[in-house]
């Protein structure tokens, strides 16, 4: 079984990569279009990450572009021990596994844009396989923050999340969709940071070709829900206002990454490289 595990956890953590690859390539096409003749376009720069006990990743962010002020494209494997506080909240909330051997290997890409028009929405997306050896599961999603919503724009956005979902299950999007718009919430402003997508988590039918096939799915879908929004709203004329309600939605997203996320929280835990774990912090925000 470590030995049929050991060659999982390879194929997932190249299939990671290689959409980080796919995303990476597809965001700076897509500011070479959006680029004038003559001017070079804006390009991630590439980072090496480690985490001090054990594996590391890529941290892939562009800046200052024509389309996205500040995207992040992070890639990882990591391993070693889980520390006391992060096994304790992982029993909490029902994974097995955690109290008789701490070890762990993680793998994923993680992903958030923050874009320079107003009313082409922030998004984030993220899948991972996470294994210890008590259990393994996968986990997940997609959604999209828009400060500025139209309304067609979220139902395309939602309509490929379902499509990935019901490829494998009818139940997947429903029930996905419901745990998005919980754990999206933010409980002190009593709302939601978005417009919401799909939300995952220990995921775990006991099939794992059939788990990863789903979480592939998922990150296939990416590209498909979001660059027909970004291509159709980045030109659109904004105001003053209009860039005034964007950074303080901004504000909400990241009171939400730093007081609930689950990755922010234990990627920080767990020693990985903090910038790597901030990345999805946008560049400039505001509060009232």
């Amino acid at each position: 079984m470590q030995a049929d595990f050991e060659a999982r956890k390879a194929q997932a953590s190249g299939w990671f990569h290689q959409l980080r690859d796919q995303i990476v390539a597809a965001f700076e096409e897509l500011e070479a279009r959006a680029t004038p003749e003559g001017e070079t376009p804006c390009r991630f720069e590439v980072s090496p990450t480690t985490r001090k006990d054990g594996g590391g990743g890529l941290m892939s962010v562009l800046r200052g572009g024509r389309v996205f002020e500040k995207v992040g494209v992070n890639w990882s494997a990591v391993h070693g021990q889980l520390a006391e506080k992060a096994q304790k909240a992982m029993a909490a909330r029902g994974v097995p596994g955690m109290s008789a051997d701490p070890r762990f290997w993680a793998s994923g890409i993680s992903l958030v844009a923050h874009m320079v028009n107003p009313h082409s929405p922030a998004v984030h997306m993220n899948t991972r396989m996470f294994w210890t050896p008590g259990a393994w599961w996968f986990g997940g999603g997609a959604d999209l923050n828009p400060c500025i919503e139209y309304a067609e724009d979220t139902a395309h956005f939602h309509a490929e999340m379902q499509r990935a979902c019901d490829a494998h299950s009818a139940d997947y999007y429903p029930r996905f969709k419901a745990w998005a718009d919980e754990y999206f919430f933010i409980p002190h402003r009593g709302r939601a940071r978005g417009v919401g997508g799909i939300f995952f988590d220990d995921h775990n039918t006991g099939d794992w070709d059939r788990d990863f096939a789903f979480t592939k799915a998922v990150g296939e879908a990416f590209l498909p829900a979001f660059l027909p929004v970004t291509e159709k709203r980045r030109g659109t004329a904004w105001s003053e206002a209009d860039r005034e309600a964007q950074l303080i939605h901004r504000g909400l997203y990241a009171e939400y990454n730093l007081v609930y996320d689950r990755g922010t929280k234990f990627g920080l835990e767990t020693g990985h490289d903090a910038n790597a774990v901030l990345m999805s912090l946008p560049p400039i925000a505001k509060w009232y």
